[in-house]
């Protein structure tokens, strides 16, 4: 098991998944870090994903998805019967593949999950959307037009203010799926380093197919492959020394 430098904020423990009688997770033990970047890395349908969507229990929204084992948030099981799902997904936020802003203005979209939790004073309100535009490195490009409607901003914007509206309401972790897969590469170099800005006040788990992307920006990396977790550790040592075989073959380009 790999000694981690503070105690896991998340721990997954014989986890798996079956979606109908497919086995797609198969008994992932995996601990993640506090306030570290980790990374899931694997080739096409290895279960990276899926292990992703189990911390915040977006599988749920799966028909026919059946989830075993534990999923620890800070001790707390999120599958036990008395979780509210909605409460989970204000601790532990997400970014998708494809930036999905809501049709609303740039100020409304980093707003929307702050009314929900309270009612705020108007300065307090336009106080938080500030800090969490200036959070992801986004408030410079838009504080002139927080009005316009965010359709209007370019892709790398919108996921800037995608991850602005998950962090506006403070989540314990942040899980990215693939976040800058659809970006251009100056607008994922702004996410890479908005991530690694991120790391010093959450705890970041990015799900990448970019290898080069995940030496980067992550401090521990977890490769998948079959549903299975085959190696975990610091993100160096699984690069430049994997202790697994089948790790190196993927590392090395001989496969996936």
């Amino acid at each position: 098991m790999t000694k981690l430098p503070t105690e896991p904020i998340l721990r997954l423990k014989d986890l798996h998944v079956h979606y109908g009688d497919a086995h797609a997770i198969r008994g992932v033990t995996l601990d993640v870090p506090e306030r570290r970047v980790t990374a899931l890395i694997g080739p096409s349908g290895c279960g990276k994903s899926t292990v992703l969507r189990c911390m915040n229990r977006m599988n749920d929204l799966i028909p026919g998805a059946r989830v075993s084992g534990q999923v620890l948030l800070a001790g707390q099981d999120v599958y036990a019967p008395e979780v509210d799902v909605a409460a989970l997904r204000r601790h532990v936020g997400m970014v998708f593949q494809k930036p999905n802003p809501f049709p609303k203005s740039i100020f409304d979209n980093v707003a929307y999950g702050l009314r929900l939790e309270r009612r705020w004073g108007k300065d307090e309100l336009r106080a938080a959307v500030k800090d969490a535009l200036v959070a992801a490195n986004l408030w410079d490009e838009v504080k002139d037009r927080l009005g316009d409607s965010a359709m209007g901003l370019s892709g790398g914007q919108q996921q800037r203010l995608c991850i602005a509206r998950a962090i506006a309401i403070k989540p314990e972790v942040i899980l990215m799926d693939e976040p800058a897969s659809a970006l251009d590469p100056i607008a994922t170099a702004k996410i890479e380093d908005l991530i690694l800005e991120l790391r010093q006040n959450y705890t970041v788990v990015i799900v990448t197919h970019n290898m080069q992307q995940a030496a980067r920006i992550s401090d521990y990396t977890a490769y998948f492959y079959l549903g299975e977790l085959v190696e975990f550790g610091e993100t160096r040592q699984v690069f430049e020394n994997p202790r697994e075989p089948r790790t190196e073959a993927y590392i090395t380009g001989r496969f996936g």
